[in-house]
């Protein structure tokens, strides 16, 4: 059964650096893209960034630069390093994988983030 779990959300100051990890379970891990989305109450999910799985990167331009997402294939884990954190950023954010050809794709249950002083 897949399964994606994120780790680590909580408070965080404005200018924080966190780092989210996705574990991933129960599927082919280095076939899928994974991403992060995110949600704000109200809002639909937008996405964040995207890698391949040939380790090709994009980013939407409200986290370019201050976002970074990383993939490590030997423990099934994708990772989010947010840098400069703003007010703005506070949101739950998932983790999705996508797998190009078969369209199989899996959400994980999301991590609340909240920047605040």
């Amino acid at each position: 059964q897949a399964q994606l779990v994120e780790s680590w959300g909580g408070l965080v100051q404005p200018g924080g650096s966190p780092r989210l990890s996705c574990a991933a379970s129960g599927i082919s891990f280095s076939f899928y893209a994974i991403a992060w989305y995110r949600q704000v109450p109200g809002k639909q999910r937008e996405l964040s960034a995207t890698i391949t799985s040939g380790g090709s990167t994009d980013y939407a331009d409200f986290v370019k630069v201050r976002f970074t997402i990383s993939r490590d294939n030997t423990k099934n884990a994708v990772y989010l390093q947010m840098d400069d954190l703003k007010p703005e950023d506070t949101a739950v954010y998932y983790c999705n994988a996508k797998h190009p050809t078969w369209g199989l794709d899996y959400w994980g249950q999301g991590a609340q983030v909240t920047v605040s002083s």
